[in-house]
């Protein structure tokens, strides 16, 4: 039986030897692999749009930094402490009403040049950064449908209609990609988290059709996940990137 090694860090991202107490909090709770896949949905959408506008991107991924990157995760930390952050809860619900007050501000923003049709995506937006982290709806809104629609087919669609003021058969298929894709990484994280957060021994051996032997442990079971998560993750924003030039420069 191979015991993991105690604590084991909540999450691949979470080591880093630059930063050390309260701020390596802040780090983790920004969970950055992730609110760059997130934002990368957003420039993908945005790219994708009949025509780019440079400060209507801009405005769109600070409002899903915001809501994302820095409300949603400290909400998410203030329900059950899945990364076991020292922040104090005063704190999280500070920036979390702070960052989703300034994401709700910069739609309103929009609202003023696009027209009422926004305020669907804000009102969306503010239900889903709210109900999903803090389980309200006895945790209906909870799930892996929730997940891959709002964290990613509703940046793309949000990030279309900020550029192109209308949806399109474009905007709907490129928010089914995000979606897809946001279901296998809830998959891979989802198994990740276990290992990581709870689970306590890991025991078993691998014997190979040639007789080989490997003795299973969290590491054997964490690699393959979290390499494949990075990939993705950098191919995804490395597509935005490519995207967003080739409007820019093109």
């Amino acid at each position: 039986m191979i015991r993991q090694p105690d604590p084991v860090a909540p999450a691949y991202y979470a080591a880093s030897r630059l930063l050390r107490g309260r701020a390596a909090d802040w780090w983790l709770l920004l969970h950055p692999p992730y609110t760059l896949w997130h934002l990368s949905y957003v420039a993908i959408g945005a790219a994708l749009a009949p025509r780019l506008d440079g400060l209507r991107l801009v405005v769109t991924l600070a409002a899903f930094f915001l809501a994302v990157g820095l409300a949603a995760h400290a909400l998410d930390e203030l329900n059950d402490r899945p990364l076991r952050t020292s922040i104090p809860a005063a704190h999280l619900i500070g920036i979390a009403v702070l960052s989703l007050g300034g994401a709700v501000s910069l739609g309103l923003w929009g609202v003023s040049r696009l027209g009422p049709g926004l305020l669907v995506f804000i009102l969306i937006g503010v239900l889903l950064t709210v109900g999903y982290n803090l389980e309200l709806f006895g945790g209906r809104l909870h799930n892996d449908l929730t997940f891959a629609l709002g964290w990613g087919g509703f940046p793309v669609l949000t990030a279309y209609y900020a550029q192109a003021e209308r949806l399109d058969l474009a905007a709907v298929v490129a928010a089914g990609f995000a979606c897809w894709l946001s279901a296998a990484q809830r998959a891979l994280s989802t198994q990740a988290r276990t290992l990581r957060r709870r689970v306590a021994t890991v025991e078993g051996t691998i014997t190979y059709l040639d007789g080989g032997t490997q003795e299973v442990t969290s590491s054997v079971l964490l690699t393959p996940i979290e390499v494949a998560l990075r990939a993705l993750m950098w191919s995804v924003a490395t597509l935005a990137a490519a995207l967003v030039l080739v409007r820019l420069l093109g």
